[in-house]
Order: C-alpha cells, then structure tokens, then sequence
C-alpha cells in the first residue's frame, strides 16, 4: 500500500464532482486489504455524510475482493478445511468475522464429544454420543420456523442461536465428527442435506464404480442426527419424482458443500427481492467455477 498516494486521494473523496470520484474509487480500491484502517478511520471521523457513503462503499468493495481471493485460494489449496470454506461465505455478510470466533465454538462441541467417546464405541454408539451432545447439551435444532432465513446458512448465525437449516446443521456436525476423526460427510441430495457413517476400514473412491456398500448407515441432522438405511433414500427420491444418481448416496467435496451454500442464501435473497446480493453471491460462484 503507497500510504501517501492514498491520504492524497482521500483528499478529493470529499468533491462533489461525481466524475472526480469515479476516478479515484478505482485508484483507492487498488490499495488493497491493507487499506482498510485508513478508510475506517476516515468513515469514522467525518461529519460528511458523502464522504461516510462515498467510504462506506470503497471499503465494501476492497472486502468483497479479499475475499474473492481467499475463496479462490481455498479452492485451488484442495478445500480442504470445510469450517473455513463456510466462514469465508459468513464473511460476506460478516466481513469482521474472525476465524478464530468460529473454530473455538465448534472446538468446544468437540471436547465435549471427546470426554464421553472412546474408540472401542461402535459407529452407532459413537452417533449416539455425539447425538446427545450435539442436540441435548448443545441444544442444536432445525429452523423450522424461519426455514428461508438467511442466517440459517451463516454459520456464525447458527453456532450463535443453535438453529439452522439441514446444510449448516450437517457442516457443523461433520466437522465436530472429522475432528475426532469420526469419518461423518456431507451428501448432497436435492431438497434435503444429509450425513453418512462411512466405513472406517474402506478407502472411499467417488471416482470408480459404486462404493454405496462403504457406507455404513446415513444421518439426518435437521431430525435431531436419525439414523436410517439407503432405502429412505430410494423412497425419498421416488417420492421427489427424482431418478437415482450416485451422488445421491455418496458423500460429496467440500466445494459443493459451499456452492450449495451459496445456491441457498440466492434463493433466501430472492424471497427478499436483493438483487445486490444475489448478483454478489453469483459472482462467488463464478469464483469457485474458475479456481
């Protein structure tokens, strides 16, 4: 960041000419991240109300790049970290947010889980522990009230108020669980998000044939972690008019966990007609599909 070249330019932030700001927008933009202190500072301090909206909007422009680039980054890195990959899809609507804030409180679902299991457990005692724990001590539910709610896929918003919808119920358990190493994943089926059990002595391979016998049973955490078989799929499915994929009973990368994320904070914005954010959020996906 040149610090001198941008206290200069926030100089003219304050001239009336529209022409004059649409010039040096572009020019404090590229300043970057590191910016940010100088701007907030200067937001905070004037009395201008155009200033205040002219530096309100350059700071929302710089944040929204960052994390343009750190969503890029977590992709091209293997996405890997499915905790991180949803904070940064907090940070939209969250743009202080600290990773920190959101690692801490699900480290502490999995301490708790940790001082009432043991590797002796079998896979169904093991659910049933982190079962009571999740949803009996920790006291997470399904958002059936306000099921479109957008903060019902803000994962901040659902570790605060311990409700979510069946995606962001279903990342924090999995992740809880992948940290005990407990091996607990997403599948992506349509209208619904469920969990599978698999296999802990089978090496899973999405890419070769059908590996359904991997898994051992599925979990739905938006009924409180219920148990059930591949046929409540196949009856699901029929009854969704939907024909059967792989995909369906398999467990699905952590990159379409968050396009799944994304796809149902867009539909939670069109119920409330904001066009700038879904055309932000499309610009994310765009994102993830070229990184």
């Amino acid at each position: 960041m040149d610090e001198s070249k941008l206290k200069y330019l926030l100089k003219l932030i304050d001239d009336p000419s529209n022409e004059v700001y649409e010039a040096i927008e572009p020019q404090i933009v590229d300043q970057g991240f590191d910016a940010l202190a100088i701007l907030e500072k200067t937001w905070e301090s004037s009395l201008n109300e155009m200033v205040q909206e002219r530096t309100k909007k350059i700071i929302s422009i710089i944040q929204f790049n960052s994390l343009k680039m750190n969503l890029s980054d977590w992709v091209k890195s293997g996405a890997t970290d499915i905790l991180l990959g949803t904070y940064l899809i907090a940070k939209y609507q969250y743009p202080d947010l600290e990773f920190k804030e959101i690692s801490d409180k699900v480290g502490k679902i999995s301490h708790d889980i940790w001082l009432e299991i043991n590797p002796n457990l079998t896979a169904l005692e093991k659910v049933k522990v982190i079962n009571h724990i999740f949803f009996d001590i920790h006291k997470f539910s399904g958002n059936t009230l306000n099921y479109y709610a957008p903060k019902n896929s803000f994962i901040n918003e659902v570790l605060d108020a311990k409700k979510g919808s069946p995606i962001s119920l279903a990342i924090i358990y999995s992740a809880v669980s992948q940290q005990l190493n407990i091996p607990i994943y997403g599948i992506n089926l349509p209208k619904n998000f469920i969990l599978a059990y698999i296999d802990e002595l089978s090496t899973l391979s999405l890419a070769e044939g059908d590996h359904n016998e991997k898994v051992l049973f599925y979990l739905n955490p938006f009924n409180r972690g219920l148990v059930f078989n591949k046929t409540e799929i196949d009856v699901f499915l029929k009854q969704q008019k939907l024909k059967p994929q792989a995909s369906y009973y398999l467990p699905c990368s952590n990159v379409n966990i968050v396009v799944r994320l994304i796809n149902n904070l867009i539909a939670s914005y069109k119920q409330l007609v904001q066009a700038e954010k879904i055309e932000d959020l499309n610009e994310l996906l765009r994102i993830i599909e070229e990184a």
